[in-house]
């Protein structure tokens, strides 16, 4: 998904989104809708629709009669989000390398050389909606619309997140080598192999896990015992 095809709506949303993730918009800081369009000369409309996918990523709340809030999330929080989206998707990778059709392991790969050439391209978006393809891919190969659905929900909460990782130094490349082992578990028919680099894939862990926390403590992201 290329930048130049990205709506008013999305492109706001991302804007919102780095400046909530980087400081510029803190916790408990008031969105207002109109000052937003004029900012960003976008209509209602995309200033409405982005509000509602932050909403869903959980990085704005709405009160009744009050506004639009950027929200307080805490660091335990989003390590908890992490670990069961790793088991989602560690079970779509399962299920994937059982049920994927001809039609779906091509999509797949198209989805890998797409990553590889945001990857070239060294952007970091791009590389992260090209991602979601891929990831998309898997999850529909897993022919178990429940599991899909559960995993794009909780994939989209994160969504933020992830994207900040990638800021990260070598993690883009990285994360292509990691798709590259995830293709090849599943051609090779090792369900267990599969599940396990998905499952790696995701979870935050070791230096990343350090990486992640240091980078969202300097972005308004409080420790679990911190008043919110």
């Amino acid at each position: 998904m290329a930048g130049t095809k990205r709506s008013n709506a999305q492109r706001l949303k991302d804007s919102l989104e780095d400046d909530i993730i980087n400081g510029r918009r803190v916790p408990g800081e008031r969105l207002d809708p109109e000052v937003l369009g004029n900012e960003f000369e976008v209509s209602r409309t995309p200033v409405r629709e982005a509000i509602q996918q932050l909403v869903a990523s959980g990085l704005v709340t709405v009160s009744p009669k009050k506004g639009t809030f950027v929200a307080k999330v805490s660091i335990e929080q989003l390590i908890e989000m992490f670990e069961v989206m790793a088991e989602l998707e560690g079970m779509c990778g399962r299920l994937a390398t059982r049920r994927i059709t001809p039609g779906e392991l091509s999509d797949l790969h198209q989805a890998l050389e797409r990553c590889e050439a945001a990857s070239a391209g060294g952007d970091p978006d791009e590389y992260y909606y090209e991602n979601e393809v891929f990831h998309h891919t898997i999850y529909a190969a897993s022919h178990n619309a429940f599991l899909a659905a559960e995993a794009r929900q909780l994939k989209l909460r994160l969504k933020p997140y992830r994207r900040l990782q990638l800021q990260v130094r070598h993690r883009m490349s990285n994360s292509l080598s990691e798709h590259r082992e995830i293709i090849a578990a599943i051609e090779a028919g090792d369900a267990v192999r599969a599940e396990q680099a998905l499952r790696d894939h995701v979870l935050i862990q070791g230096e990343r896990f350090s990486d992640l926390i240091a980078s969202v403590k300097d972005f308004g992201i409080k420790d679990a015992d911190e008043p919110v």
